[in-house]
């Protein structure tokens, strides 16, 4: 027997395997991407995907989707995405539940984390409200006072975490958009401009901070303000979900928001190269699905920790609206009554606010 001869069998025989396995990985539905560099995704439910309406089977109310900028980012540069990313994460959670996946071979880490620091979704369920039975600019207040006075040392925190259990990593810190663009034309919530300009703002307060921080630790920030601009809840193309149904996909970036927002920002980011046709990234991120699920169910026990922050609709039958409807001298019957008092209600707390804040820097 020659050794070409044998050779040539041989190499013939590793190339029947290697399709062998190829075709086995597609069958279990493996995502394309298993053998690209390792790429953690961790952070919030704006990194998870809230808000797509289509999420993994991983045993946790993380709400994970293919749909997410992780899962399109991994299948276009073709890597191995461990997603972590987890509905109501919090700078703790992802400390406790999430920094376990990361290691030195982690080539590259995305992260989004904050608004539930600063209790986003309590503000929200405040701020819709009618302006007679809430506190909408003491919830926002609130929240600037976490963002400018306890959040930057939790991050500085965890990012020195993130860079110590993952000291080879390209980390790429993804901030938030601005939700809003002036009016509700959503009918059962009461958001009014000046409400909606404030909690914009915060946005951008969140933003600076995280950029600033992220950047002092050496890491990428990608601000998603300009790209969502025209594309907020109600304009006529939204890449942010209103009020929804199921409520828990409210005020979260929608499919196209990944797509067409999230994940045309991050790609760059990487430094890579796009390998695949935006469509055959969909396809490939479609069917990564059961991988995806299989390798998040691992750590199922540590996210059902953690607790989902959901925004809840206005209630007018509640006592707490009943009350205030006494005291405001709304007729909970008549919806002219209820917007008629918003209006002035809300004109009120606006100018308290102009008041409040005249002749001060405002924290913008």
């Amino acid at each position: 027997m020659s050794t070409r001869s044998s050779l040539g069998r041989r190499l013939a025989g590793a190339g029947a395997i290697a399709l062998t396995a190829a075709a086995t990985a597609l069958a279990l539905g493996a995502p394309a991407s298993a053998a690209g560099a390792s790429y953690v995704a961790l952070g919030d439910s704006y990194s998870s995907g809230t808000g797509t309406r289509t999420y993994i089977s991983d045993g946790t109310s993380c709400q994970r989707s293919v749909y997410a900028y992780p899962s399109l980012d991994a299948s276009s540069l073709g890597l191995a995405l461990t997603f972590r990313a987890c509905s109501g994460a919090t700078v703790a959670d992802v400390t406790n539940t999430q920094l376990s996946a990361l290691s030195s071979s982690t080539a590259y880490v995305t992260i989004s984390v904050g608004g539930n620091d600063a209790g986003f979704a309590d503000v929200l369920t405040e701020c819709a409200q009618p302006g007679w039975m809430s506190d909408c600019n003491g919830a926002i207040d609130g929240a600037q006072s976490i963002i400018n006075n306890t959040l930057p040392g939790r991050l500085t925190t965890l990012y020195t975490s993130i860079r110590s259990k993952a000291p080879n990593a390209k980390v790429i810190v993804v901030g938030y958009p601005r939700i809003f663009n002036g009016e509700d034309c959503n009918a059962f919530t009461w958001f009014s401009p000046t409400e909606e300009s404030r909690l914009n703002a915060t946005a951008d307060l969140l933003n600076s901070k995280t950029s600033s921080i992220a950047g002092s630790k050496g890491f990428t920030f990608v601000n998603p303000t300009s790209k969502f601009v025209g594309h907020a809840v109600c304009d006529s193309t939204e890449w942010l979900n209103g009020l929804s149904n199921p409520i828990t996909e409210s005020y979260h970036p929608n499919v196209a928001g990944h797509r067409d927002g999230y994940a045309v920002l991050t790609k760059p980011a990487f430094g890579l190269a796009v390998r695949l046709s935006p469509a055959a990234a969909l396809a490939q991120a479609e069917a990564s699905g059961p991988a995806l699920a299989r390798g998040a169910a691992r750590y199922a026990s540590v996210d059902r920790t953690i607790t989902p922050e959901r925004f809840s609709a206005p209630d007018l039958t509640s006592a707490r609206a009943r009350a205030a409807a006494a005291r405001a001298g709304v007729d909970l019957s008549s919806r002219a009554s209820i917007d008629a008092a918003d209006r002035a209600w809300s004109a009120r707390q606006a100018a308290a606010h102009a008041r409040a804040t005249s002749g001060s820097t405002t924290t913008r």
